[in-house]
């Protein structure tokens, strides 16, 4: 396999590369298990090549209980037995080489699993060892301890520390099963080197940095949050849980490691912070790129989306990296259903109106998903329009709406459970694809699926749109495709349209038109290229996105 562990090319490939997420677990199951596994995404290997995407990143794949959908991690350098094997990652790294695919792999580096060696050690080591210090353990408060060391609730609620059975109590900003790292010890920055190196020698070509904000805290005095919206995160460099400056003397050491490679591996950080504290992130001296999910939590509005663009490529032209485009991810509802719920990115983190919707309503169907598939694949052709690079997250090129009606005793996420019912499950978008219309699994495996999957799958599976010419997945191909031969400067230049649309071309003549409304508008003049929607008359029906050239 050495001719492909490697794949070689230009420093800058990531700049401008259609990157797609891959939920190992729900992707392709070989063995029947119900789990999706490496075997299933090798075998997928020519599907992605046909797709016309250049690299695939894969959520965790380690070993791990899956307390939260393997974002807690036992060992960061193995393969969760059910997914595969070391021997199984190398050959499908050297199958999506060899069709020109790139790979990158998720890293979580603010906690590790429970089960991890590391916090076993930390466990039976006791008060002040120094297996306990690559954690945050901390005495109670009380008399006997009895209380935790701070006001501190997690993500998933309602308690931020846990208490082990000689007393002392130990942070995690997510569930009990995650203990945060102590970013301060020596020996943790070591660890993740190693990793990271691990990986990299095994031909991986980039990684995705799971809530890179998190990792640096202030602890004297420890820190109380009772909210984690970003309206209460200071957005100074101070805040004692998130953003800090000193964040990024971490992402100095791992740039260092990267550029030792050729190309240097790149990262793209999850970072939940103030816009104009993603420049540290996305630098060339730290991990080369930040997402923008700005988008995830707009409405579908012209106006918005101007705005949020138009900010956006300032940001990246004043740090020198390049956009990234997203519209669904595995943490939330699938952008065919979003777009369509009532006020959905009117509240003030975007999101609150998506939560409400979900919780009250999910099992009522009560959506326009023709509207919402309508809306995506306007979206969908904008965004790919512009420069930088574009994230798709698995089963939205074939248009999937999110499966909002899974009953609540077969969920698994830790969102929906440990926020008592008040925050929306995120299980909707994990939902194993369906890759036949017909089977126990609609194609996924051999036998059933980890997940529930719904009847309706069946008119989206992948089979059904590879044979029709007028499929969302075969409306994804095109368009990557033409967009591999359309990629020019990073640049655009907004031209003048009508109220509710957005006009913008590309240096090489490269029209992108999007008519946000739900009635026809007159198309600029130019050759048309492709095009969601209906074209008649000279007229884009809406909403839809036209490319052109002049």
């Amino acid at each position: 396999m050495s001719d492909f562990k490697f794949l070689r090319g230009p420093k800058d490939w990531w700049r401008q590369a259609v990157v797609y997420q891959i939920y190992p677990r729900s992707f392709s199951d070989s063995n029947g298990d119900g789990i999706g596994d490496l075997k299933g995404i090798i075998s997928k290997a020519d599907y992605l090549k046909t797709l016309g995407v250049n690299a695939v990143w894969l959520s965790p794949f380690y070993p791990s209980a899956l307390a939260d959908g393997g974002y807690d991690v036992d060992d960061y350098r193995d393969v969760d037995p059910r997914i595969g094997s070391l021997e199984e990652f190398d050959v499908m790294v050297q199958e999506l080489h060899s069709r020109e695919i790139r790979v990158f792999v998720d890293i979580v580096p603010n906690h590790c699993s429970d089960r991890h060696v590391w916090f076993q050690e930390a466990l039976a080591a006791g008060r002040g060892s120094k297996e306990r210090d690559r954690f945050i353990f901390r005495d109670g408060r009380g008399e006997n301890s009895e209380l935790p060391p701070s006001d501190l609730s997690s993500h998933f609620g309602p308690h931020g520390w846990t208490r082990v059975e000689d007393g002392q109590w130990y942070m995690h900003l997510f569930t009990k099963e995650q203990p945060d790292f102590n970013w301060d010890n020596p020996e943790v920055h070591e660890e993740f080197l190693k990793t990271l190196k691990f990986w990299s020698d095994r031909g991986v070509d980039g990684f995705r940095i799971d809530v890179a904000h998190a990792l640096k805290k202030q602890l004297d005095p420890l820190p109380n949050r009772s909210s984690y919206s970003l309206e209460v995160m200071k957005d100074d460099g101070t805040d004692p849980l998130f953003d800090r400056d000193d964040v990024h003397e971490i992402y100095a050491e791992w740039r260092n490691l990267f550029n030792q490679y050729d190309p240097p591996r790149v990262a793209v950080a999850e970072a939940w912070v103030h816009p104009h504290r993603r420049a540290p992130y996305a630098s060339e001296k730290g991990l080369g790129q930040a997402f923008n999910f700005d988008l995830l939590a707009a409405a579908f509005d012209a106006d918005a989306y101007h705005d949020i663009i138009e900010s956006n490529l300032e940001f990246s032209a004043s740090t020198g990296s390049s956009s990234t485009w997203v519209l669904s991810n595995h943490d939330v509802i699938r952008h065919a259903t979003r777009m369509v719920i009532p006020g959905y990115g009117e509240s003030a983190d975007g999101f609150g109106s998506e939560n409400k919707w979900y919780v009250e309503h999910r099992m009522d169907n009560d959506l326009d998903l023709e509207l919402g598939l309508a809306r995506a694949q306007a979206a969908t052709l904008l965004i790919l329009a512009l420069p930088g690079s574009t994230y798709l997250y698995q089963g939205e090129e074939l248009g999937l709406p999110d499966v909002t009606d899974i009953p609540s005793d077969q969920m698994q996420d830790p969102q929906w459970f440990r926020g008592e019912g008040k925050l929306k499950s995120r299980d909707g978008c994990r939902v194993p694809l369906p890759w036949e219309p017909t089977g126990t699994s609609f194609g996924f495996g051999p036998g059933g699926s980890h997940l529930p999957q719904p009847s309706w799958y069946a008119k989206y599976a992948a089979s059904v749109q590879d044979a029709d010419p007028n499929s969302t997945l075969n409306l994804y191909r095109e368009a990557l495709a033409l967009r591999a031969k359309l990629i020019t400067e990073e640049q655009l230049s907004w031209q003048e349209s009508a109220s509710g649309t957005l006009l913008f071309e590309r240096p090489n003549g490269w029209l992108c038109f999007t008519n946000f409304t739900q009635h026809e508008v007159e198309l600029p003049q130019g050759d048309l290229l492709l095009h969601s929607g209906v074209v008649s008359g000279g007229k884009l029906s809406g909403p839809a996105t036209a490319w052109l050239k002049r």
